[in-house]
């Protein structure tokens, strides 16, 4: 389990990777710009809806925090569809979005959020308020109340980590969460910026399949 022992130090080691974070995404946004203009004629091109889909997401210590992407699917898909994860094929997408995701492109506005220190280059995903998971048999559980939820929300939310690198849009949340245990872990035991990153990248770390990180108690 993550020792409070180490809050300090997890703390400290925010900072500096904070230092990380302001960098490359300034550095993203600089190199990205060329493409905004053009991503956003192509959305308005196909269906004359906005540009940027906006939602109000977790962010570290259990802050709301408002996260922009380049819209990818239908104009109110969470009213149409509810509020659900993104899944491999899913109805919702629009023929651009599904071009702008397959490339990782609908991510360029989170540099925003990464910059104004919202979110972290490298750190779990940033879950939306009120998401919810549907299990099979159809009952709908919120994330919130999977295993693991809250020791999530002891670091900034991230662009990208081990869960989303490693697993499929429709895994299962106990087993993306499990993969968020080594870079909140991480933190603790001196990692910064670059060092994470290279864990995120390295998918020979962490065999989640083997782990038992947490039970229904936590880490």
């Amino acid at each position: 389990s993550l020792s409070s022992s180490g809050a300090d130090d997890r703390t400290r080691c925010i900072k500096v990777k904070r230092v990380f974070d302001v960098v490359l995404s300034s550095l993203g946004l600089l190199f990205s710009a060329p493409l905004w203009p053009l991503i956003a004629i192509a959305i308005k091109l196909e269906d004359g809806g906005p540009v940027l889909f906006k939602q109000e997401r977790w962010g570290r210590n259990g802050r709301v925090i408002r996260v922009s992407k380049f819209r990818t699917m239908v104009v109110q898909a969470d009213e149409k569809f509810g509020q659900v994860p993104a899944r491999e094929l899913d109805p919702r997408v629009t023929r651009v979005g599904a071009v702008l995701r397959a490339m990782g492109l609908d991510e360029l506005p989170q540099l925003l959020s990464i910059w104004i220190g919202d979110m972290s280059l490298v750190g779990p995903r940033a879950l939306a308020i009120g998401e919810s998971y549907v299990e099979r048999g159809g009952r709908r559980v919120r994330y919130e109340d999977v295993p693991g939820f809250r020791e999530r929300l002891a670091v900034p939310p991230g662009l990208t980590g081990l869960a989303t690198i490693r697993l499929a849009k429709d895994a299962h949340p106990r087993d993306r969460f499990a993969l968020d245990y080594p870079l909140i872990a991480s933190l603790g035991v001196g990692y910064t910026g670059i060092e994470q990153l290279v864990l995120a990248l390295d998918v020979r770390y962490f065999d989640y399949e083997n782990a038992d990180g947490f039970s229904d108690s936590g880490f």
